[in-house]
C-alpha cells in the first residue's frame, strides 16, 4: 500500500495460517478472482480458533455480517450480532456459546457493553433497541424506533443515544427504555447509499449526519438544535459543479481538539471529508478528494522515546477515512491534507482499528489484514474464502472478527517488528 495497492493483499498467504491450524480445518481457501497466495509479509497474525454461528436456515439476501463484536475484558466474554436474528454471548477463551437472544430481524448492530450494570444495549433490523442482561441474555426492555438500528448506541450519564435508518435521533432513559427526546429529519428523496451515521455524544452535544447531506448538533439534555444544519451536499455541489447523486453523510462523527480548537470530523459520500467547528458548525477545513467515505477514525501514537535512545518522538495523529471507491486515506487532522492513500480491493475495507501500534482492517471480499499507519503498507493478513465486511474488535494482542459466512474468528496479533 502507500501507493501500493491493498489489492496486493493477494500476496498474503493463507498457507501461513495452515502452518498453525491447518487449512482444511479453517475452511479458508484461495479466492479465484485473485492470484494464488505464495507468501505472507510476516507472521504477526495467527488464528486461535474459529466457530460457526450463523443458522443456515436463517440465511437470506446478501451474505454479509456487518456487526462489530464487543469484548468484556474482565468477564472474558465476546458479544456479537448475526444476520440469523440472534445476539450471541460466548467465552472469549474457547468460543463456547453462553447464550443466544432472538430478535425479529437481523442484528447488524455492534452491541454496547456496560460493565457497571453488566448489561448490553443493541439494535436490530426489526426497528427496536434492546437492553439485556449480559450474564443470561434476559430481556430488560425493548424500545421500538420503527426503523432499522444498525449503528452502535452511546451510553452517557444514564441516557442511551441512538440513530435509526429513518434519520431519527433518540435519547432514552437507560434504566427504563422510555424516550426522553427524539429528533427527526425527512430522509432524502431519491437514491441513497446503504448506511447512515451513528451519534457522537461529546461536550454536551449529540452530533449526527443525515441522508439529506446535513450535519446537526443537538443539546444532549434537551434535544434542542445547537447548530443550524450544515449542508455538506451544497459543498459537494460546488466541488462537482453539479447536484450530487448521493447526498448521504453516513459516517459517525469524530470529535477532537486541534490547534484550531474543538472540531468534529465527518465524511460526505460525494462531498469529501470535513472538519467542522464543534460549537458553530462552520467549516475549519475540507478535503473534497476523499470520495465514497463510509467511516472516519482518529489514530494516535503517543509521544515516546525510541527504545534505542535519542530525542523524544512527539505525538502523532492521523484521520483515517475508509471508502469503498477511492481507497483508504490518511489525512492530517490539523489541515486535512493527504498523508498517504492506498487503493482497495474490490468491495473496500472496514473502519481500521488501532492494535499493537498498527491497524487491523477487514476486506469485504478477502479477509482480515494488519496494515501500517505510517504508510498503509500490509504487515500481515489472513484470507477468508467468503471475506469479512465487519469491523474487527481488539484488546491487547487479541482480536475477534466475523466472516461473511457467520464464523467468529479469534486472532492473536504479535507486535510487528519496527
Amino acid at each position: 500500500m502507500s501507493r501500493r495497492s491493498l489489492a496486493k493483499l493477494a500476496c498474503v498467504a493463507v498457507c501461513g495460517v495452515a502452518l498453525q491450524t491447518g487449512c482444511e480445518s479453517l475452511q479458508f481457501g484461495a479466492n479465484p478472482e485473485v492470484p494464488t497466495w505464495r507468501y505472507r509479509p510476516s507472521g504477526s497474525l495467527s488464528v486461535l480458533y474459529k466457530k460457526r454461528f450463523l443458522a443456515e436456515s436463517r440465511a437470506a439476501g446478501e451474505p454479509y455480517e456487518r456487526g462489530q463484536p464487543e469484548i468484556d475484558v474482565r468477564g472474558r466474554r465476546v458479544f456479537f450480532g448475526s444476520s440469523d436474528h440472534g445476539l450471541y454471548a460466548l467465552s472469549a477463551i474457547d468460543g463456547a456459546t453462553l447464550w443466544r437472544f432472538e430478535t425479529v430481524g437481523a442484528v447488524q448492530c455492534a452491541p454496547l457493553y456496560d460493565p457497571a450494570e453488566d448489561v448490553l444495549y443493541f439494535g436490530s433490523n426489526d426497528g427496536a433497541l434492546y437492553k439485556v442482561r449480559a450474564k443470561t441474555g434476559e430481556l430488560i426492555w425493548r424500545f421500538s424506533s420503527n426503523a432499522e438500528v444498525a449503528r452502535r448506541p452511546v451510553l452517557q450519564a444514564g441516557r442511551l443515544y441512538a440513530v435509526n435508518a429513518n434519520d431519527t435521533v433518540l435519547a432514552l432513559d437507560a434504566k427504563t427504555g422510555k424516550a426522553i427526546w427524539t429528533q427527526h429529519r425527512s430522509p432524502a428523496l431519491g437514491m441513497e447509499v446503504a448506511g447512515y451515521s451513528g451519534p457522537l455524544v461529546w461536550r454536551g452535544k449529540v452530533y449526527v449526519g443525515f441522508s439529506d447531506g446535513n450535519v446537526t448538533a443537538f443539546d444532549a439534555q434537551s434535544g434542542d438544535e445547537r447548530w443550524q444544519p450544515v449542508d455538506l451536499s451544497a459543498e459537494a455541489e460546488q466541488a462537482l459543479g453539479d447536484i450530487p447523486t448521493y447526498l448521504d453523510v453516513d459516517t459517525t462523527p469524530v470529535g477532537e481538539v486541534i490547534n484550531a480548537g474543538a472540531v468534529v470530523f465527518v465524511g460526505s459520500y460525494q462531498g469529501g471529508v470535513f472538519a467542522l467547528d464543534a460549537e458553530s458548525g462552520t467549516t475549519v477545513w475540507a478535503n473534497p478528494a476523499v470520495l465514497g467515505v463510509s467511516d472516519v477514525t482518529l489514530w494516535r501514537e503517543p509521544a515516546h522515546t525510541p527504545k534505542d535512545g535519542g530525542p523524544e518522538i512527539p505525538e502523532k495523529k492521523l484521520l483515517l477515512a475508509s471508502t469503498g471507491t477511492t481507497g483508504l486515506w490518511a489525512l492530517d487532522p490539523e489541515t486535512g491534507k493527504e498523508q498517504w492513500r492506498s487503493s482497495l480491493p474490490k468491495g473496500g475495507v472496514s473502519a481500521p482499528v488501532p492494535m499493537q501500534g498498527a491497524l487491523l482492517v477487514s476486506a469485504s471480499q478477502l479477509g482480515v489484514f494488519l496494515v501500517s499507519p505510517v504508510d498503509g503498507s500490509v504487515i500481515d493478513g489472513i484470507h477468508m474464502v467468503d471475506g469479512s465486511a465487519a469491523t474487527p474488535a481488539t484488546f491487547g494482542r487479541r482480536a475477534f472478527v466475523l466472516s461473511n459466512h457467520g464464523d467468529l474468528i479469534s486472532l492473536y496479533v504479535a507486535p510487528p517488528k519496527g
